[in-house]
């Protein structure tokens, strides 16, 4: 079978096969860009395996490109990469590898095209298609990849405990591909990932979490972790997500599975936004719910006080999983804080104060944490949901309205501290904190206007109450 090579890079493969052919190589396209045309899915990263130089194959056929790009060479490891228009293109000699049981590092010799073959995770990445002019664009398929495509079907090449104890993250990549690509893992591989899930401890973190990061991206992430739930790798991975799982009944009263919840919220918001870090809080927003739940005999199982400490939970995660310690967790951290205030706002008689305080405390995150309100909304009560659903609209309409009134997103006080050091003559010090927070209480509880005019007529009354006058030079 040949590979059908689409007519805008048949160019510049024919020039990587004419510059093998001089250097009297073998060489191949092999793995994710193979797969991915052959699903019509858009490609930009070509691996190119050849017998011989990885490095001298790229320095050669770079030096037939115009403009000439520059060639990354990876000495110790026999790579090279350059990227040419809108493509990556990565070199490396066929390599055959040894594993020892404590280290995912391999021992790498020079070896065949089936030894590089043998080594790969899936056998629909082990497809090869050869650049040589003599059968150039022959699809090598010695795993029947092509029909496990066709199948929708990921096995591994070998013996999947032997693929999956030599490298362990192989089995979070094919669980990822799986996410991605909505096919199904081989029994045989599915029971490999179970029984050597504790291997994934030698994998770095920072690889893991990419694994994770990818799934999360994915249209519908929930595929993947649940999988990672029941492979058992989700809990030595991740645990405080693991540790969801499950549904305590009492007195004959129970509460829903916040586990399967957290991922119907997650897939809810993947439908609207392919923001990762507001996935992230979607993700995350009920992570506290099993240290902070209790039996009320009178009410039932509660979790309050969840998105507070939830919050206070997030800065561990990501240093743990070793995401940003930036704003982006800030972000995440203050999305999960106030996830439950707008539909709250609706278990009560809606007033502009609370309107205001929730826009004061959302700012410019607004619009997100809206987002992942809605999401939230989960039942399988459809009448339970339209009336949550109706309470969003009407939360979401009037804080349209308080806004486009009072300019609160991302709000700053009108009177700046320093300004009220200057007008009462007065240096730092608790006073000028008492009347700042003083008139931003006054304009949340709409007592006054958000202006200048207002505030600073509300400040000088403020002062006099404790004892402070206009400084008169």
């Amino acid at each position: 079978m040949l590979f059908d090579i689409n007519q805008k890079e048949r160019a510049l493969f024919n020039l990587l096969g004419q510059t093998a052919d001089e250097l009297n190589y073998k060489a191949f396209v092999i793995g994710g860009y193979v797969r991915d045309r052959l699903l019509a899915r858009p490609s930009k990263d070509v691996d190119v395996v050849c017998l011989g130089s990885g490095i001298e194959l790229a320095l050669h056929f770079a030096s037939k490109l115009t403009p000439r790009p520059k060639v990354t060479t990876f000495k110790r490891f026999g790579t090279a990469m350059l990227r040419y228009k809108n493509m990556e293109i990565e070199f490396v000699g066929a390599r055959k590898e040894s594993y020892r049981s404590d280290s995912r590092k391999p021992t790498v010799e020079d070896g065949s095209l089936e030894d590089d073959q043998n080594r790969r995770d899936l056998t629909i990445n082990a497809l090869a298609v050869s650049l040589n002019k003599n059968n150039f664009g022959e699809i090598v398929d010695p795993f029947n990849g092509l029909i496990d495509l066709e199948n929708k079907l990921l096995r591994t090449p070998l013996e999947p405990g032997r693929t999956f104890s030599d490298d362990p993250l192989r089995m979070m990549r094919t669980i990822r591909f799986m996410t991605q690509l909505d096919f199904k893992i081989h029994p045989e591989t599915l029971e490999a990932i179970k029984k050597n899930r504790q291997r994934i401890k030698i994998i770095s973190q920072e690889r893991i979490t990419t694994e994770l990061e990818k799934m999360l991206a994915s249209p519908v992430p929930s595929i993947g972790f649940k999988v990672l739930f029941d492979t058992g790798l989700l809990e030595i991975i991740f645990p405080e997500l693991a540790n969801l799982h499950g549904v305590d009944i009492k007195r004959g009263k129970g509460h829903k599975d916040n586990f399967y919840h957290t991922l119907q919220v997650v897939d809810n918001i993947c439908a609207s936004t392919n923001d990762i870090w507001l996935r992230w809080a979607a993700m995350l927003h009920d992570i506290a719910k099993p240290p902070t739940k209790r039996f009320e005999p009178n009410h039932g199982w509660t979790f309050h006080g969840h998105e507070v400490l939830g919050a206070k939970m997030v800065p561990g995660i990501f240093k743990k999983l070793r995401l940003p310690l930036d704003s982006k967790m800030k972000y995440v951290q203050k999305l999960v804080r106030l996830h439950l205030r707008p539909i709250g706002l609706t278990k009560e008689n809606i007033t502009d104060s609370a309107i205001r305080r929730l826009l004061f405390d959302a700012g410019n995150d607004i619009d997100d944490l809206l987002t992942l309100c809605k999401a939230d909304i989960t039942s399988k009560n459809a009448n339970k949901v339209k009336r949550y659903l109706e309470n969003y609209e009407m939360v979401k309409e009037r804080l349209v309205e308080v806004e486009e009134k009072d300019h609160l997103r991302n709000w700053q006080p009108p009177i700046s501290g320093e300004q009220i050091m200057e007008i009462f003559g007065i240096p730092p010090s608790r006073e000028v904190g008492i009347i700042k927070n003083a008139i931003r209480e006054a304009i949340l509880d709409g007592a006054i206007e958000n202006n200048y005019d207002s505030a600073y007529t509300f400040m000088l009354t403020k002062g006099a109450e404790i004892g402070i006058e206009v400084n008169v030079k």
